[in-house]
């Protein structure tokens, strides 16, 4: 990120979103209150860059996504998608690759993410969680894809919302554009936990994900991602005994390893290696 400095502890607004790192956890914050934290193209662009600043810095270990205000987010900005309802073909294939790559780019993020959600989360911010690998919303949250109400689709978001819910219930959902509360999102696999207190509930959860082999972390993003297709064939086994062999190998699972045998705490800063997962 342009203006800010690789530091192990910082706090910084953009326009539409704050960033903050503090004791290994980075926050990606929407902070666009006055709109419902509805997104454009500005916090679309902001949220990349943020996401690039965090995954290169070694210090954050956990990214929390969370936002300001009463809702998580209502979706996209009106504005915005009146603008692109004047855009030709190509501009707006353009403007639909930029919000394609952001969804990208917080699936596969390196490190473990976890979304924090209060009220309404419509439209592509339904996407941002079923991205993130932990979600814990409050009771009063409410989830909706309203596209087809606007003669649209839920398209980018698609792969990762039918992913997280089932083809089944994804159907459902897209082509009626029902509202949905925090139990159904609970069932649905949406969310793993509903509390009123958001950052307590969040915080054992990430204590235990900082005292994780940060390399290990990495490592199982990559291997999940890799099993997305279901097949369990030959390529697989020997993909993931090949992961294993390579994972023991490594300067933090050696360390990891020897920490455990000798009962006393790994020192997961000795990490040297830098290949991450056989991605």
């Amino acid at each position: 990120m342009d203006n800010l400095a690789m530091t192990n502890e910082f706090s910084n607004r953009l326009h539409f979103v704050s960033c903050t790192l503090k004791n290994g956890v980075g926050e990606l914050i929407l902070d666009r209150v006055d709109k419902h934290n509805a997104f454009d193209e500005v916090m679309i662009s902001e949220m990349s860059q943020s996401l690039v600043y965090f995954a290169e810095n070694d210090d954050c270990n956990v990214l929390v996504l969370k936002a300001n205000g009463k809702n998580f987010s209502a979706g996209a900005d009106l504005n915005w998608m009146r603008d692109q309802a004047k855009m030709d073909f190509e501009q707006n294939l353009a403007d639909a690759n930029k919000l394609a790559k952001l969804m990208s780019m917080l699936d596969k993020f390196p490190k473990p993410t976890m979304a924090l959600v209060q009220g309404a989360a419509y439209g592509g911010a339904l996407g941002l969680i079923c991205c993130c690998d932990i979600a814990i919303a409050n009771s009063r949250a409410s989830f909706c894809l309203s596209e087809v109400k606007l003669g649209l689709i839920p398209a980018i978001i698609s792969p990762y919302v039918t992913r997280t819910m089932g083809q089944r219930m994804a159907r459902r959902y897209m082509l009626t554009a029902e509202k949905f509360n925090a139990q159904q999102a609970l069932s649905l696999n949406v969310i793993h936990d509903i509390s009123e207190d958001l950052d307590a509930q969040a915080t054992p959860i990430i204590a235990a994900l900082l005292a994780n082999s940060p390399q290990g972390m990495t490592w199982v993003k990559s291997l999940l991602s890799s099993l997305e297709n279901g097949v369990i064939d030959q390529h697989t086994l020997n993909d993931t005994s090949e992961r294993i062999a390579r994972i023991r190998m490594s300067a933090e699972g050696q360390e990891g390893l020897n920490a455990f045998l000798e009962k006393r705490t790994p020192d997961w800063k000795i990490n040297t290696d830098t290949a991450q997962g056989n991605e």
